[in-house]
């Protein structure tokens, strides 16, 4: 088979959700066999969408998708399943095949030792932390030995160790993959070229390089196309201009000032559309809940798992006002749970002081009710409704009037994200929890997010393992579960 054959093709291709929210518009592109693409845009714009038009799951409007006759594709999604979180990992493997396969077992272990995970073929998918689920969903798509990889945001939850693997791979992998991911400095490492999509003009660009050299040669394009535009503008008022001075002369200078106008015209036909770049949040930040004295939270003790055993430790935590707590420890040590523990409240090792309100952003977004509007949730949250205000906040965050009417479970795992924040704005809570607060989340928006978590001035507990995103955040003290 040849190298550079075209294996994916897409030509005009348009797409549009129930003829209300067009996400392509005449498309067309191409990928050849044993490139490693990316594929970016911002949150919501529909680059899922676009994989589901590759895997057949979803019909184009008009236009044609081409894939090579006989070739397999696997997908490796964001998040597992609801229906699946109470699925053996041996079932959930099993899930992967359209018939039975009586040597899954051995096949299991192989694909678990390539995303450097030990998981016991019994225990449910629902015992695993988010950064173990990240690797199962990649196991998942590998064990299928497919023509063409698919993997939507595959660094979110995953260590530096399990990024570092995972970027490894992707280098030496010599079949077609194709990533959505906001990781600019992952991106980086394998790329060979990058689709973006419009979510202004609904259409695909192409940039050939990896991620640096196209965020040059965008640069390079608005300049040109901005400084195009600039000396078109100076002609157009100046033809406008002379036009208006010849026309004030009447007579013949009439015809003079009409070929004026027309050239002023026909210049405005020449000015160039230049590319938007993604909107980003506006800066925000979160309100504390008022009247918070003394200690806020108070841990003796917790639980971390080591070997899948667990082992309890000792503490002597304590946060006040404006304390900030970084929690740290690689996938599966039990950093979720200790989370989870603390926002239930089900530890009598775990103190919170009365009254205090908890805003918990977890990674899986489960704190949302999936079958609740937008509006409704955010509604929700708010101690006294304000639909202005309301209104407003959802604003900041690029939540418009049509996303307000949708159900929370029809969003986009980023638009998720900005939900969440927008509700903690609203709620105003004394103790802030945030689980890998950047997944899902387009980097335009995370310089913002750390300054509004940077700032907050109730306490606060992050788990985070996006080094960049942590040294823009004053941590006052961290927990390093591997080290005890």
């Amino acid at each position: 088979m040849a190298q550079n054959e075209i294996i994916i093709r897409f030509d005009e291709v348009s797409f549009e959700y129930g003829h209300t929210k067009p996400i392509l518009h005449e498309v067309s592109f191409s990928v050849r066999r044993g490139m490693k693409i990316a594929l970016m845009g911002q949150n919501g714009a529909g680059k899922s969408t676009l994989f589901s038009l590759i895997t057949r799951e979803a019909r184009p409007e008009s236009g044609k998708v081409s894939i090579d006759a006989g070739l397999s594709i696997a997908t490796a999604r964001q998040v597992i399943p609801r229906d699946q979180l109470d699925l053996t990992v041996r079932e959930f493997f099993e899930k992967c095949f359209p018939k039975k396969v009586y040597d899954i077992d051995p096949r299991i272990d192989a694909v678990l030792e390539v995303v450097h995970l030990s998981a016991p073929h019994e225990r449910t998918i629902k015992s695993f932390s988010g950064g173990q689920q990240a690797r199962l969903l990649l196991a998942s798509a590998l064990i299928q030995d497919p023509d063409i990889l698919l993997l939507d945001e595959p660094t979110n939850n995953l260590d530096k160790a399990g990024i570092a693997h995972l970027t490894d791979f992707l280098k030496k992998y010599q079949k077609t993959v194709i990533v959505i991911s906001h990781d600019a400095g992952f991106l980086n490492a394998f790329t060979d070229g990058v689709l973006y999509l419009d979510v202004f003009t609904k259409k695909i660009e192409y940039y050939a390089g990896n991620y640096l050299d196209v965020v040059k040669d965008i640069s390079a394009r608005i300049e040109k196309e901005n400084s195009k535009n600039a000396q078109l503008a100076k002609e157009i008022q100046e033809n406008k201009d002379k036009a208006n001075f010849f026309a004030q002369k009447g007579g013949g200078m009439r015809m003079v000032a009409k070929r004026m106008r027309e050239k002023a015209d026909a210049l405005e036909e020449e000015k160039v559309d230049v590319r938007r770049e993604d909107k980003t949040i506006r800066p925000f930040h979160i309100p504390m809940q008022q009247d918070l004295m003394g200690e806020i939270i108070r841990i003796t003790s917790f639980t971390t798992l080591k070997n899948h055993k667990p082992i309890t430790h000792k503490a002597k935590i304590s946060l006040k006002k404006n304390e900030h707590l970084l929690l740290s420890g690689p996938n599966g040590i039990g950093k979720s749970t200790l989370l989870e523990v603390i926002a239930k409240g089900t530890s009598p090792r775990v103190t919170v002081a009365p009254d205090v309100k908890i805003g918990y952003y977890r990674q899986d977004f489960s704190t949302l009710n999936f079958d609740d509007t937008v509006y409704d949730s955010l509604l929700s949250v708010m101690q006294k409704q304000d639909e202005h205000e309301m209104r407003s906040v959802a604003a900041g965050f690029l939540i418009t009037a049509d996303a307000m009417r949708t159900k929370i479970g029809s969003l986009s795992e980023g638009q998720k994200g900005l939900v969440a924040f927008a509700r903690l704005v609203l709620q105003k809570p004394g103790l802030l929890i945030f689980d890998e607060p950047t997944n899902h989340i387009n980097f335009r928006h995370i310089p913002l997010i750390a300054e509004a978590l940077n700032t907050y001035q109730g306490a606060m507990i992050l788990v985070s393992h996006v080094p960049s995103f942590v040294k823009k955040i004053r941590i006052d003290e961290t927990l390093d579960l591997e080290a005890l």
